[in-house]
């Protein structure tokens, strides 16, 4: 477009003429008052408008609406236990400050020392070896070196527990329940094992005693059974952690400057911040992953 002189500008202003509409004819192409003055003079130019075209009516698209009968309700009273439950879930969340910590462990040396000796551990104690085992015993020993977390507040009090009780979460029959093995730290991995897969089945069949759910110090549950890659565990209050386990997944992992394929396994603390500081917390899930990815660790207690 050219440049309009500041007289051209007033003139435009004034004349009602639009700028495409005027032949600059000043030095370097540029508009001057003059050129605005002869196109206000020369005849306007009809400008023929496009008569509008008419929008076709659109009929309203019909919405099928459900038959009589196909959108039903159906209520269920909760269960005694499913309360329990939800209170138990919402006082954690009301009461405590709860943050959660991630971790990955290679599972390649657990998963080898168990392939080698199940058979011969479950002709011997009647029972499998599973994964279970070896993480109460890790956890145990993490919670002896991170006491806080084996802990739990009681009015203005810090109550440590000098016992490992453990909360082994599994789905029964009316939903999810925290079975304890009081004692743990004294128990082997066949104890443990038997124990669990014992609470397991009463627990399917609803057949648990209340004192058998109660007074736990440290929970852990396994998502993983049911394919959770990950997850924020709920404390189970009034303790101050619980250890979320999950699927073991085939993943590139960077080893010696080598990329290899290994199972590895994502782990989370859930723990109450009033008590468990950040290291602390931090700390307690390198050192459980340490104690899976050597297990010998758990045989020289180190």
């Amino acid at each position: 477009s050219p440049f309009v002189m500041p007289a051209a500008e007033r003139a435009l202003a004034t004349s009602g003429v639009r700028r495409e509409e005027v032949q600059a004819t000043g030095p370097g192409g540029r508009m001057l008052k003059e050129d605005v003055q002869r196109a206000v003079e020369a005849p306007r130019k009809e400008v023929t408008v496009a008569p509008r075209r008419e929008e076709p009516v659109r009929e309203p698209i019909a919405v099928a609406r459900a038959a009589p009968g196909d959108r039903t309700e159906k209520v269920v009273p909760m269960s005694m236990i499913r309360r329990r439950i939800a209170e138990r879930l919402v006082e954690a969340q009301q009461n405590a400050a709860l943050l959660t910590t991630f971790n990955e462990i290679d599972m390649t040396h657990i998963m080898a020392l168990r392939g080698q000796h199940k058979e011969g551990f479950q002709k011997r104690y009647g029972v499998k070896l599973g994964y279970t085992s070896f993480f109460v015993k890790a956890a145990v020993d993490s919670l002896a070196a991170f006491p806080a977390i084996n802990a739990e507040i009681r009015g203005d009090d810090i109550i440590y527990h000098n016992y490992y009780d453990i909360g082994i979460a599994v789905g029964g029959g009316k939903g999810l329940v925290v079975p304890v093995l009081r004692d743990a730290d004294r128990m082997g991995f066949a104890q443990i094992e038997l124990a669990v897969a014992d609470l397991a089945r009463r627990a399917q069949e609803n057949k648990l005693e209340l004192h058998e759910l109660q007074g736990g110090t440290f929970t852990i549950s396994n998502g993983g059974v049911y394919g959770s890659l990950l997850s924020t565990p709920i404390v189970n209050p009034p303790q101050s952690g619980i250890l979320g386990l999950h699927a073991i997944q085939d993943r590139p992992m960077a080893v010696e400057g080598q990329v290899v394929i290994r199972p590895m396994m994502y782990i989370a603390l859930t723990y109450d911040h009033r008590i468990v500081d950040g290291r602390e917390a931090v700390t307690f899930l390198r050192r459980v992953k340490e104690v899976i990815e050597d297990p010998t660790r758990l045989l020289l207690e180190v």
